[in-house]
């Protein structure tokens, strides 16, 4: 089966019984089968681990399991893609503008694209921004948005089509006001099956051409190890003692030999499989209108979230150090109300194809997409206690 936009809009519609698509990938570390790969690490130097069964019916078998990359970090590594080609898919984009600040160390984004906040048009920097010099919140733009649900999604359409299909949560703007959620509709995972072990640990040592005296105390600014960057305590007893500076020591500034050890180590695995889904009874809680109005948005939605698995997945990939993979093998299977179809996997231009006549057949339809889309981003600035809080995170000029 080949997915046209007109069978991906025909089963977004209201009486479709579709249920979606269903990805799932086979893949491979740069290194080879078996290469350890490095899982997220979560709090206290843990991974997220789990069992998981493989196989089917009275073939299947329950294996140990760890998740290299969970549904959350999965939904803002697409959104990421999408941000790369957003000017090709001709998406809107909301941008907070930082790019005039001198205080901001070179590590930190000078504009927050709404491709990469946290919480999308729910977020926290969207409702402490400005927008002409007016909270965004008061503005027409940002009062829809916020003010916006799976029944009244026109403003999310037009500004976030994203947040259609990763969900969003607007939880924080008071217990009087909208307390809107809409789930997911597309849920990717990558799991390691059977790893060889979960308890290895890395172990190293950091080493120094003069082998200096680690037994020396040290004291330093720690906002500032630029200028002046240590001193011995017993130079600066009286610094230390005002609390002006952290006492610790030579290692901690970077000489010496250092021990390290306690971190957890990449893990090998028996295999390493990815599993994306779209849910088609998800989206069609989300209603624009007549009924030919809610196929082509939701349409524009489904196919948003097939362009940026094809974006962000469609050749070898990164996750984090450590963590380099390729797909070895992928069966995209359409979900239908009876049968289930083999799908011909989509390359990223067949997708940006597929997702731009989805947009042409919504835009006809009334939505404001496609030429309704703003092609520049619309510009904010933090407001003033927002600014306050970045210039006390980083007072030093850079």
């Amino acid at each position: 089966m080949k997915l046209t936009a007109a069978r991906l809009v025909e089963a977004c519609s209201d009486d479709s019984v579709e249920g979606g698509l269903c990805i799932k990938a086979n893949l491979q570390p740069l290194g080879g089968p078996g290469s350890p790969v490095k899982p997220a690490v979560y709090e206290g130097g843990k991974y997220q681990q789990d069992r998981r069964w493989v196989g089917i019916g009275a073939e299947a078998s329950a294996v140990d399991a760890v998740v290299v990359d969970n549904v959350p970090s999965q939904a803002n590594r697409l959104e990421a893609a999408l941000d790369r080609h957003r000017k090709v898919l001709g998406l809107p984009s909301i941008v907070i503008d930082l790019s005039e600040w001198t205080t901001l160390p070179p590590h930190l984004p000078r504009q927050l694209s709404s491709f990469r906040l946290p919480h999308r048009q729910a977020d926290a920097y969207l409702r402490d921004a400005t927008l002409d010099g007016v909270p965004f919140a008061k503005a027409p733009v940002g009062a829809a948005l916020f003010n916006g649900t799976a029944d009244r999604p026109e403003a999310l359409v037009q500004w976030f089509p994203q947040t259609l299909l990763y969900g969003f949560w607007q939880s924080h703007l008071g217990n009087k006001r909208s307390q809107a959620k809409l789930a997911r509709s597309w849920v990717s995972e990558i799991t390691g099956l059977e790893p060889a072990t979960v308890d290895t640990r890395i172990f190293g040592a950091k080493g120094d051409p003069l082998n200096l005296s680690i037994s020396e105390k040290v004291s330093y600014d720690e906002n500032d190890e630029v200028g002046i960057p240590w001193q011995l305590t017993d130079e600066k007893k009286s610094a230390v003692a005002r609390g002006q500076k952290k006492q610790d020591s030579l290692s901690n500034v970077g000489h010496g030999q250092a021990i390290f050890d306690g971190a957890p180590a990449a893990i090998s695995f028996h295999s390493i499989q990815q599993q994306a889904t779209l849910s088609l009874a998800s989206l069609r809680r989300i209603w624009f209108g007549d009924a030919a109005t809610n196929a082509a948005g939701r349409g524009v939605v489904a196919a948003l979230g097939i362009v940026a698995h094809a974006a962000a997945f469609g050749g070898a990939f990164n996750l984090r150090s450590g963590c380099d993979l390729r797909t070895t093998a992928a069966t995209w299977t359409w979900l239908g109300g009876s049968t289930d179809e083999e799908v011909e996997p989509i390359t990223l231009e067949a997708a940006t194809h597929l997702f731009q006549e989805c947009v042409s057949q919504a835009e006809r339809s009334g939505l404001p997409v496609g030429s309704k889309w703003q092609t520049e981003p619309l510009i904010l600035k933090p407001n003033p206690e927002l600014e306050k809080v970045i210039r006390r995170s980083w007072p030093v000029d850079n």
